[in-house]
């Protein structure tokens, strides 16, 4: 029977790239129809949100590895979120200095520099949670042969 081995890093990074873009999207979505109550259910988001998303939930994903025996599940999403602060600071600071950052939170009460917004804090609270539990849990666990023929698994 052939070996199998995990996911390289750059598999798991796709894999949370398009999770964070297709989440961001749903949001958006949602968000619009709250406000305005439309069944268009327009999703909004930007390629560097890929970038964003991967980047940030790989960061998450070496977090959890570190941090999963020491905290538990609460602890563990308030730290999730607040890198996510961060790091939406950040890049957001990088890209608004080359005129691309696509999104503008001047409009929230709780906005810092408009880059940031507290108004998110539960929004990303959850999201780190589903992050976590759904999605970086399952991606540890694929696994890949060098073939790409299927494997029987132990307990199947």
């Amino acid at each position: 029977m052939e070996r199998t081995r995990s996911l390289n890093v750059f598999y798991r990074w796709y894999i949370y790239s398009v999770h964070g873009f297709v989440c961001e999207i749903l949001f958006t979505a949602c968000w619009d129809y709250y406000h305005t109550l439309s069944w268009k259910l327009k999703g909004v988001s930007s390629i560097w949100a890929l970038f964003i998303y991967g980047t940030s939930i790989l960061i998450m994903e070496r977090m959890f590895l570190f941090l999963r025996t020491r905290y538990n599940l609460f602890t563990r999403c308030l730290l999730y979120t607040l890198w996510t602060y961060a790091w939406e600071f950040s890049t957001g600071f990088i890209l608004r200095s080359f005129n691309a950052c696509p999104w503008d939170y001047s409009h929230f009460p709780g906005n810092f520099l408009g880059l940031i917004t507290l108004e998110y804090a539960v929004p990303w609270f959850i999201g780190c949670m589903i992050a976590e539990q759904l999605v970086i849990k399952h991606t540890l666990l694929l696994q890949i042969s060098p073939s790409g023929i299927q494997t029987k698994n132990k307990g199947a």
